[in-house]
């Protein structure tokens, strides 16, 4: 098959970004935001209708048929999908399947993949799933302490997320340096963030784990807490199940300590909570770093990216400071100016600051999908 144009969609519950590429080029790009809420288009269909019908009118395609691919963002994979795939009704029967394991998102992505589905007919629909780079993470990594037949029965274990971002990262971290990273770590930190270990490109652990809400604080979401608290909250405090999730992850992190969920706000407002926000994200964030360095056994690279891993100087200086130690050394002036590597020259270890592309990542799989299945 002849690819000329590879449209990719993230669909979310209430947004569609999209990008159309040609050969990695991205000829157009955008997000429709507020689906069916005050300001936006009134459902799904009609968002990624007026993506298509504008593509057309930019003059980058001539009919809707010219569509002959369509890469999709799929968050969560479960063990059942390892790679990316060519969605069918059965692989489609199989995500509807497991998406109570990412309930906020893979109905969403699943709504998206149907849609086009419906408006181009004769095109494939490739998932490529957050959760694909974490199928080598070891079983170690992976399993929880809690009695085996959870993960046998109810497949309850770590799966990652942010693998997209990850795998671009790493790769880019590569070409940036000009040659392979032993021992690497990528730093995904925005309103989701995560850490992944990664030894010789193969990732050993992440902070993410049987869904988004473990690992690091978050914009709104409380990171990794003792486990007794929400079983606390439900037979002591009286609150249900649905309410405990709700708290977790849309009430907590930033937007709990402090009450604001930009981190941009909070650098900006300086008071006692947004500076303990502060330095409980930051400590946050060490702690990550620190223990996949000893799993890792020391640390070659370390890469800041994400809305906030590239948009703030002072913390990603302030994470540097504590593993100066370690011969760790950033270069003031590359680190205020977002520099690709902010490190001293004499640094032990390369710091970089990169942006991510989960788009062209998903590109870039979806082709490698294309070409397996030719040969």
């Amino acid at each position: 098959m002849k690819v000329n144009f590879v449209l990719v969609l993230n669909s979310g519950s209430s947004s569609v970004k999209y990008s159309l590429f040609k050969n990695e080029k991205c000829l157009s790009k955008g997000i429709k935001e507020n689906i069916g809420l005050q300001g936006g288009e009134k459902n799904h269909k009609i968002a990624i209708k007026k993506i298509l019908e504008k593509l057309i009118s930019d003059k980058l395609i001539k009919d809707f048929s010219e569509i002959k691919i369509i890469g999709h963002r799929v968050v969560h994979g479960e063990e059942i999908f390892k790679k990316a795939v060519v969605l069918n009704k059965k692989n489609i029967k199989k995500l509807k399947e497991i998406s109570y394991l990412a309930p906020l998102h893979n109905p969403a992505n699943i709504l998206g993949v149907e849609i086009c589905q419906k408006l181009l007919p004769k095109s494939k629909n490739i998932a490529v799933f957050d959760t694909e780079f974490y199928n080598s993470l070891p079983e170690s990594a992976y399993l929880y302490a809690i009695p085996y037949d959870f993960y046998q029965k109810h497949k309850i274990r770590k799966y990652g997320f942010h693998g997209i971002s990850h795998k671009y990262i790493c790769q880019l971290a590569e070409k940036n340096i000009g040659k392979k990273i032993n021992r690497l770590i990528t730093c995904h930190l925005g309103a989701g963030s995560s850490i992944t270990a990664i030894k010789e490109g193969e990732p050993i652990d992440t902070s993410m784990g049987f869904t988004p809400l473990e690992g690091l604080v978050m914009e709104s979401r409380s990171g990794s807490i003792d486990p007794s608290i929400p079983l606390f909250m439900i037979s002591k405090l009286g609150y249900k199940a649905t309410k405990v999730y709700d708290i977790l992850n849309k009430q907590s992190g930033f937007l709990g300590i402090c009450g604001l969920k930009d981190f941009r706000k909070i650098l900006k407002k300086e008071n006692r909570k947004t500076r303990l926000c502060y330095e409980i994200y930051l400590k946050s964030v060490v702690k990550h770093i620190g223990s996949y360095i000893a799993l890792l056994g020391g640390i070659d690279a370390i890469v800041f990216t994400g809305g906030i891993g590239e948009g703030s100087a002072m913390f990603r200086k302030d994470v540097v400071s504590y593993f100066e130690f370690l011969g760790a050394k950033i270069d003031d002036k590359k680190n205020n100016q977002q520099e690709k590597i902010i490190s001293t020259p004499d640094s032990r270890i390369k710091i970089l600051t990169l942006p991510t592309n989960e788009e062209l990542m998903i590109y870039r799989e979806v082709i490698k999908l294309i070409n397996r299945k030719q040969n």
